[in-house]
């Protein structure tokens, strides 16, 4: 029977879930990020990029590499074209020398990440970060999604120049409407509901039908309010002929149009933060999903890392930015999730999403930014583990929880928080504490922020 052939292939019975409870999970992890269909598109369509081939990209890549993490990993954890390393793909590089050398970085780097994969440097990494860093990272990355949930509901906006943040518009219907499902969403959680965040996601958008057929909610495209109703179910995947790594190497075969030195700058940017913004991931939704043992060490790493390496060389080939593993899959694990059928769950709703973007794409910020308030709620309860009695540990494990949501960036908060720890160890004259390999990562990531500060990039 196919149920049992599922049951056997990812180990249920072995995890203690089910199948109703992985698809549940599938599903709720595919509704918090499912933004990055419209998002990516809308970002890289500014260096120039088709915005229909970028959403074909968008969706294959995250397809093709889930299935990946779901087949061969065997874990929960959901992949797409990352937020933030697409803007530095779209207004960094491609406005400066355009999309065609960004996606050549972006497909060398995933090239170098395979590398390291196989032979095991990204999991050298993993395996000396202490372990108060881990539980910093969870906690910092908990911070960070429950910030990016504040500010997709319209909660905290930026208002430069006289505060960087504050509070939005209160009259807003759309943050009106971000309040009460958050105030669904927590009712739910505190009620045990099973499904909560998926359902909380549901009745939210159901909410906003509501007030959009009553007049409380007006259609309005030039200010982000959109129709909360879909306006249809199919629609064919455009073509990602033209905008693709085979389209950016023909328009580079006659010249590169970069410098050398410039290009290789360029690649490891995106190298760095593709390596400590998966590995904080992993860290972070895998400390709270207690996939790790009592030393933090998680098994089968390797699997996880190369699916993810494969992500990114797949994505940069198909046409878009760079493919990692997403923060947001703490919501299907949070929602049961402890197999590789969640994600490959996340894959059939992509895929599906390819055919039925008019669905999905009605799916409002509103309504699943309560989900990431409260996933972020879930994920800082592991700050009570880190040992702040011990200066040299605490004061990096708070660095590290600090700079994450307030760069809006994963990895700077690893780079901070990783050389914070490595320079109060030795002053403190607890030098034995730090690793070799803590010691060469920590030289790289000094060089790191040195070209960073005189190049920008």
């Amino acid at each position: 029977m196919l149920k049992t052939k599922i049951e056997k292939y990812f180990k249920l019975k072995e995890n203690n879930t089910n199948i109703q409870t992985e698809l549940i999970a599938g599903l709720t992890t595919f509704m918090t990020m499912s933004y990055i269909i419209i998002v990516n598109p809308n970002i890289l369509s500014v260096a120039g990029m088709d915005w229909g081939a970028v959403f074909t990209a968008t969706i294959l890549a995250s397809v093709i590499s889930t299935l990946v993490m779901s087949l061969y990993a065997k874990y929960p954890f959901a992949l797409a074209p990352g937020m933030g390393v697409n803007a530095f793909f779209a207004f960094t590089v491609g406005l400066t020398f355009g999309w065609q050398i960004a996606l050549i970085a972006v497909f060398a780097e995933g090239v170098i990440f395979l590398i390291f994969s196989l032979f095991k440097v990204r999991e050298a990494i993993f395996d000396v970060i202490p372990k108060n860093l881990k539980l910093a990272i969870g906690t910092g990355i908990g911070l960070f999604i429950a910030f990016i949930g504040l500010v997709n509901g319209g909660v905290v906006v930026a208002n430069i120049p006289d505060m960087p943040v504050a509070l939005g518009d209160l009259s807003n219907i759309g943050v009106v409407l971000t309040l009460a499902g958050i105030v669904i969403t927590m009712s739910l959680i505190c009620l045990k509901v099973k499904g909560s965040l998926l359902l909380g996601i549901l009745l939210t958008w159901l909410l906003g039908i509501i007030c959009q057929l009553t007049g409380l909610y007006v259609v309005n495209p030039e200010i982000g309010m959109y129709s909360l109703i879909p306006a249809g179910f199919f629609s064919p995947p455009p073509s990602i002929a033209g905008y693709n790594i085979f389209s950016a190497f023909e328009y580079v075969k006659d010249g590169f149009g970069i410098g050398i030195f410039d290009f290789i700058i360029i690649l490891f940017s995106f190298l760095f933060v593709d390596i400590f913004e998966t590995i904080g991931t992993v860290i972070g939704v895998s400390e709270k999903a207690g996939f790790t043992d009592e030393k933090g060490k998680l098994p089968r790493i390797g699997r996880i890392l190369f699916s993810d390496a494969v992500g990114t060389v797949v994505g940069a080939g198909l046409g878009t930015s760079t493919t990692t593993t997403y923060a947001e899959s703490a919501a299907g694990i949070l929602a049961g999730g402890k197999t590789g059928l969640t994600s490959f769950t996340v894959a059939v709703l992509f895929g599906l999403s390819l055919f039925l973007s008019p669905v999905f794409s009605a799916v409002p910020a509103f309504a699943t930014a309560p989900a990431l308030i409260l996933v972020g709620f879930m994920m800082v309860q592991n700050i009570v583990k880190i040992n702040f009695n011990e200066p040299t540990e605490g004061i990096p494990a708070f660095i590290t929880i600090l700079i994450m949501p307030l760069t809006y960036n994963i990895a700077e908060g690893i780079i901070f928080g990783f050389l914070s720890y490595v320079i109060l160890k030795t002053v403190t004259g607890k030098r034995k504490e730090i690793s070799v390999t803590m010691a060469i990562i920590s030289i790289f990531l000094i060089i790191k922020l040195i070209v960073q500060a005189t190049t920008g990039y």
